[in-house]
């Protein structure tokens, strides 16, 4: 790749962005800068973006893809009640953060399934770097569930896994999706800080 090719790439992908993939891109960025500020309107805009990238991926036939969308539209629906009714007593969440062996146990889990998910994926199809596209689809699985939980280290979670997602993307030549990934990264580095925080606030 000359040292031209990625912004007249970017560009093409500008011009070839559609009004309802710009529309998921807004509300993807809105949801995690609301959720950074603990807002329960992160969950609207994360079914927003949801229902939008369902439909596209169903649309352009990545039904996994879609699949995964219909798993991050039930996660909207939870993290949306979760936060308000699931701490002590029914009152609003408030954050927590893990210990080493629930971390342990987490990445563990997460490394089976994506090499389990790997192995599949290479002898079965002829998927593009199958263990890492596992691992970051694995990854993203278990940290919005993590979101919806209010557990401190997500955005841990997320700096890994958004990183290497943008490897992918780069691979396959995305690269508006990896400048996507790229603003992911700068807000969790400033989500994380926002949540500790408010985590040793709350624990003081």
């Amino acid at each position: 790749m000359n040292e031209n090719s990625l912004p007249v790439a970017l560009q093409q992908a500008l011009l070839a962005m559609s009004g309802w993939e710009a529309a998921a891109v807004v509300l993807g960025i809105a949801y995690l800068l609301l959720a950074m500020r603990e807002s329960l309107w992160c969950w609207y805009a994360a079914f927003g973006s949801t229902a939008i990238f369902l439909f596209l991926f169903w649309d352009v036939r990545l039904l996994m893809e879609a699949a995964l969308q219909v798993y991050y539209l039930a996660m909207a629906v939870y993290g949306w009640r979760h936060w308000q009714h699931g701490g002590g007593r029914g009152d609003a969440l408030a954050i927590s953060s893990w210990g080493g062996r629930q971390h342990a146990t987490a990445i563990g889990l997460v490394l089976t399934i994506s090499l389990l998910s790997g192995l599949m994926l290479s002898h079965f199809s002829d998927a593009r770097l199958p263990f890492l596209d596992s691992f970051t689809t694995w990854g993203s699985v278990l940290t919005t569930w993590m979101v919806a939980r209010k557990i401190l280290e997500n955005w841990l979670y997320w700096l890994l896994i958004d990183s290497v997602s943008i490897y992918l993307y780069l691979d396959r030549a995305l690269y508006l999706t990896a400048l996507l990934f790229l603003v992911y990264i700068v807000i969790a580095v400033f989500g994380y800080q926002q949540w500790r925080q408010h985590y040793r606030a709350q624990s003081s």
